[in-house]
């Protein structure tokens, strides 16, 4: 008896919706057929050259909702355009499935709490995050400083072809600065530095985080309070798909998500204030 859980994928203008699917068979699930478009983050070109990708690994590619999500058990919203995950979100939060949506929420605050509205309407059962959120190296510090007073975090910051690059791609580092600090941040100073956007968040508590779009690579360090500190550089490649796509499967069989919404919450908050910060040159609540 097949026992692989059949998973919709909504969305092809992201490279993610190949690396999540060559990961799939190994932690049990079974990608079946793929709703693509196009986005302004990829043309027409683009989605057809992805399209002959994932049907030479059986995934059925379709521009039909429904038929996209007609046989799945569980839905990953993987549009890399964020203004869109709020309209999509709406058509699966009612089917009665587990929803993962990619990084990040949502193109603004006010759509992700929307989204939250609508999952609560539905009774849907969902998470979002980065996956650099399980990145190895990471978790490793996190463990090593448990209450850090300070964290720092870097990577680089891809320009998006619509909409705000902050939001788009700052996702990965603030996902990381949550997991190293947790919750509580009230604004975010957003500007730039010799040529690089730099964000600092304040804690209401006077804990600091500081995002660095400095960089390549992704890395970081955290601090107590008593000066020690712990640094972590994120091996290149993709390993931290592997892991999200693990802690996917496991969220889809035991419906337990592995991030809290009061998390995925804020780092939308902080990235809204953010981009609102680095518009208005003065920090900006979260």
């Amino acid at each position: 008896m097949d026992t692989d859980i059949r998973v919709a994928l909504i969305g092809l203008d992201t490279s993610h919706t190949e690396q999540f699917s060559r990961r799939m068979p190994a932690n049990g699930l079974r990608p079946t057929r793929c709703l693509a478009f196009v986005t302004p983050f990829q043309d027409a070109a683009g989605i057809a050259e992805r399209t002959r990708t994932l049907e030479g690994m059986g995934v059925e590619v379709t521009d039909d909702f429904d038929r996209a999500i007609g046989d799945c058990d569980a839905v990953m919203v993987e549009i890399n355009d964020p203004s869109l995950h709020l309209e999509y979100f709406r058509r699966c939060a009612g089917l009665g499935k587990p929803v993962f949506v990619d990084k990040p929420l949502a193109d603004t605050i006010a759509n992700g709490r929307a989204m939250v509205e609508v999952a609560a309407k539905n009774g849907t059962n969902w998470f979002s995050c980065s996956p650099l959120r399980f990145a190895a190296e990471m978790l490793e510090a996190a463990n090593r400083m448990r209450s850090p007073h300070e964290a720092t975090a870097w990577g680089p910051l891809g320009k998006a072809p619509a909409g705000s690059s902050i939001v788009w791609y700052g996702v990965h580092v603030f996902e990381m600065l949550n997991r190293l600090l947790g919750r509580g941040a009230k604004s975010v100073h957003a500007a730039e530095e010799n040529g690089e956007v730099v964000a600092v968040a304040e804690f209401a508590d006077g804990r600091r985080a500081r995002a660095q779009f400095t960089s390549k690579s992704y890395g970081g360090t955290a601090r107590d309070a008593a000066g020690a500190e712990v640094r972590f550089d994120v091996t290149s490649g993709s390993a931290f798909y592997g892991a999200l796509v693990s802690q996917v499967a496991a969220f889809f069989r035991t419906g337990t998500p592995p991030v809290a919404l009061d998390d995925t919450i804020e780092i939308m908050a902080m990235l809204d204030a953010g981009e609102r910060s680095y518009q208005s040159g003065r920090a900006e609540p979260v």
